[in-house]
């Protein structure tokens, strides 16, 4: 299942922010923005940012997290996240050679389903590395033929030919990633991925997350997670009806981070 890693992130975020909050509301000079900035103040800034809606502060602090054993389907979901870099282990020049794969829960759970999913991964690998071999056969004659040395032929013509045998992997194919986001934007990664009714793989991987960045900057992430751990619900018909349920959960990521 996915593993989330914070790799890293801005030292001391929250003051960070709280020191680009000062400057909006003090006639502080950029020398003097960090004198007297203590614990106490810094956490003043970042509460009244949050009561305020004041959110541009909080794009100077930024986390960079590595993902892994997740899937491709995963990053079509977590790339819809704009506001965010992303750098995606590559199927055009890393051969998929018995290629792991991400496995819904409810699949799991059925004996009969499961079978016939891991039927049809094994059928993917096989096709995948049918097709690769006979392309890369194709490409290396070619480009032998106009001249290139074998070796340097066997190894354009290996990228050449996993670059179109990959459009038979699944969706479920495993993939890593290295992902940064500023607080802003996690804030908003976190309203959305957290809820119920996201996903089921890209909610462990935002509660995975949430946990990680709340344990290096509380005060910032305090009021981190889907609407209903402030306020109501904003799903409407479409609510999942356990707001108390995933307050709770929301609240058991955040301390344990802090323990």
């Amino acid at each position: 299942m996915a593993n989330v890693t914070l790799i890293t992130y801005t030292p001391n975020p929250e003051r960070t922010v709280a020191a680009a909050a000062k400057l909006c509301y003090s006639p502080a000079s950029i020398d003097d923005l960090l004198d007297n900035l203590t614990e106490e103040k810094t956490a003043g800034f970042v509460e009244m940012l949050a009561e305020i809606g004041h959110e541009s502060p909080i794009e100077h602090a930024s986390f960079t997290f590595g993902i892994e054993g997740v899937s491709r389907s995963l990053l079509a979901q977590i790339t819809r996240h704009r506001i965010a870099s992303y750098s995606v282990q590559s199927q055009r020049y890393v051969r998929e050679r018995q290629f792991t794969y991400v496995t819904p829960p409810e699949i799991v759970s059925v004996p009969q389903a499961r079978e016939e999913f891991e039927k049809a991964m094994r059928a993917a690998q096989e096709s995948y590395d049918r097709i690769a071999e006979i392309l890369r056969d194709k490409h290396t004659r070619t480009l032998t033929a106009q001249g290139k040395e074998e070796k340097t032929a066997a190894r354009l013509a290996e990228k050449q030919a996993i670059e179109d045998a990959r459009f038979v992997l699944p969706n479920a194919c495993d993939t890593k990633m290295v992902v940064t986001m500023n607080a802003r934007s996690l804030l908003n990664f976190f309203r959305h991925r957290c809820c119920n009714r996201a996903q089921w793989e890209i909610r462990d991987v935002a509660d995975q997350m949430l946990a990680l960045v709340s344990a290096v900057a509380p005060a910032l992430f305090s009021k981190a997670g889907p609407p209903c751990v402030r306020g109501a619900c904003t799903e409407g018909k479409m609510s999942c009806g356990k707001p108390q349920e995933t307050r709770e959960l929301i609240e058991r990521l955040k301390q344990g981070a802090a323990e």
